[in-house]
């Protein structure tokens, strides 16, 4: 009872508009009929928990027909879930965050997924063996590699610097993308790297490269890496329909947590790949806590490091 539908950039907005004329009429779902929504996910690992979610009809047992649609990044389709044409997505809450510093009303409905408090991260800053950077102060006046500016990777990175008594500033902050960080740390071209898994676990297989550390840990632990969310206005107008999403999310999430085997089968089936494959890959955890706590750090970090203008009042935006 769903399907799945590939679309990037400037043609997310357009085809989520089609995708989702039968969704978001307001009301929930009676006498067994399910109601049509519009789910923007990421093409990456942790969207299996969401693909668990409907290979074990969870979100039909919630009343719902779920049309997947994927993005290239919570940039890209909070413009489709801020115009409503898309009902509901899954992205990192910086970005979502910062939209709403911008101006844009926008909800955040359950956590998604989280980094690991401590033990072996999901992500982080790897270095040439051969160089002597021992400690986060060490990167004062190196390039660091981050995908993308103003997110997650240099937020935390930067503040792991500053407690180690280092210049966050003085960081070359790169954008490059995560399959391409390797081969240019490699040539020396950037002096560390900032990766998730799968690319980090790969990249340390090589004697060549070394773990710096885990920059989420050292800053906010159980730091969120994603979140469900919708526009202010779709929840206000769709109330029984938000909380069945929120229900179905709970649900489907704590399912996946439990049956890693399982969600290692979603994610050969979202990415096409080799179940085997898909069985060594190390996932973020599960969760559908928003963890305001953590998020509450990070918006005051935000503030500091010029991310945003002021602090989101995080009562109004994580909705219960």
């Amino acid at each position: 009872m769903h399907k799945k539908t590939t679309v990037t950039g400037s043609t997310l907005a357009a085809l989520a508009l089609t995708l989702t004329a039968c969704g978001g009429d307001g009301d929930a779902a009676d006498d067994g009929e399910l109601t049509d929504i519009s789910l923007g996910v990421l093409n990456i690992a942790p969207s299996a928990a969401v693909q668990y979610g409907l290979d074990e009809g969870i979100f039909e047992e919630h009343g719902f027909n779920v049309e997947i649609v994927e993005g290239q990044g919570a940039g890209a389709m909070l413009p489709a879930v801020q115009t409503g044409d898309m009902d509901f997505a899954v992205g990192n809450a910086l970005s979502v965050l910062t939209a709403v510093d911008q101006g844009l009303e926008m909800r955040l409905l359950t956590g998604y997924s989280h980094s690991y408090a401590e033990g072996d991260d999901i992500n982080g800053v790897v270095v040439r063996s051969e160089d002597d950077i021992e400690g986060w102060s060490d990167l004062d006046g190196l390039d660091v590699a981050v995908n993308v500016l103003n997110g997650q990777g240099d937020l935390t990175i930067m503040e792991a610097v500053s407690q180690d008594g280092g210049d966050p500033n003085s960081l070359g902050l790169t954008e490059i993308d995560f399959p391409e960080m390797t081969a240019q740390l490699e040539r020396g071209n950037v002096d560390a790297i900032w990766l998730p898994e799968p690319f980090l676990s790969q990249t340390l297989a090589d004697d060549e490269f070394e773990l710096l550390g885990h920059p989420n840990q050292e800053v906010i632990p159980g730091l969120p890496t994603m979140h469900s969310f919708t526009s202010a206005q779709y929840a206000e107008q769709n109330p029984e329909l938000t909380e069945q999403f929120q229900e179905a999310m709970d649900e489907a999430l704590t399912a996946a947590e439990e049956d890693p085997e399982g969600t290692a089968q979603a994610l050969a089936t979202f990415l096409d790949m080799d179940e085997d494959v898909a069985a060594d890959v190390r996932l973020e955890e599960f969760d559908a806590d928003p963890r305001v706590e953590q998020l509450d750090t990070m918006v005051e970090l935000m503030v500091e490091y010029d991310f945003i203008d002021e602090p989101v009042n995080l009562d109004e935006v994580v909705l219960d």
